[in-house]
């Protein structure tokens, strides 16, 4: 009897210390793996935690279009760049008389010939808040950008945005436009703009947005 009771006796103390072991707090060496080398804590889903956060870019595509051409690329852009769309529309929309380059008469040949123009536009205004960069397109109009595109550099605060400038014409470049738009802003990093045709392939887009990262 005696004999069964010291078993009983050992058993029960080696259970404890078991268990104590089990409740130790686990220390630097114990998150080793099987080469030796510490790893990295889990978080409740099982995810290495990495100490760094990714930080998606915030992007905007701002375009005037008064036939529609520039819009058409613009989406593209949009599109590629899973960006925000701000579309420029005129408070006294363009009529077809409004835009005929032949009419010495017509209302944007008077506003071309005015540089300080500013026609008002009619979209709410948004704000650029968090947003780090900007496409901004429009057509060649007169060989510049259209003085309703001075009224949004001028209204805006660019400070800390890269803006990328673009157009769209038959033939036209781009021209001193991006530069126009940048110096009326007077903020912002403006990057040197490029002028597409109406048809441009979403592949081209592409290679250029590329090739300004």
């Amino acid at each position: 009897m005696k004999k069964i009771w010291t078993v009983f006796l050992t058993v029960c103390l080696v259970c404890g210390l078991g268990a104590c072991r089990n409740n130790t707090p686990k220390t630097p060496e114990d998150n080793r793996d099987e080469t030796g080398e510490t790893t990295p804590d889990k978080t409740e889903d099982g995810e290495k935690e990495s100490g760094e956060t990714k930080t998606e870019e915030k992007v905007l595509v701002v375009v005037f279009s008064a036939t529609g051409t520039t819009k058409k690329v613009a989406d593209k852009i949009a599109a590629i760049e899973e960006a925000d769309l701000y579309e420029i529309k005129a408070k006294e929309p363009y009529t077809d008389a409004d835009l005929d380059w032949h009419d010495n008469q017509s209302r944007t040949t008077y506003e071309q010939n005015d540089k300080s123009a500013r026609p008002a536009i009619g979209s709410e205004t948004i704000s650029l808040d968090g947003y780090t960069r900007i496409y901004v397109g429009f057509p060649i109009w007169w060989g510049e950008e259209p003085r309703i595109m001075d009224t949004f550099a001028e209204a805006y605060d660019f400070t800390g945005v890269t803006v990328i400038p673009f157009c769209t014409s038959g033939s036209s470049p781009i021209g001193k436009s991006g530069q126009n738009l940048a110096q009326i802003a007077g903020s912002g990093n403006w990057l040197e703009g490029r002028r597409f045709g109406g048809n441009v392939s979403e592949a081209d887009l592409k290679a250029w947005i590329d090739s300004l990262k």
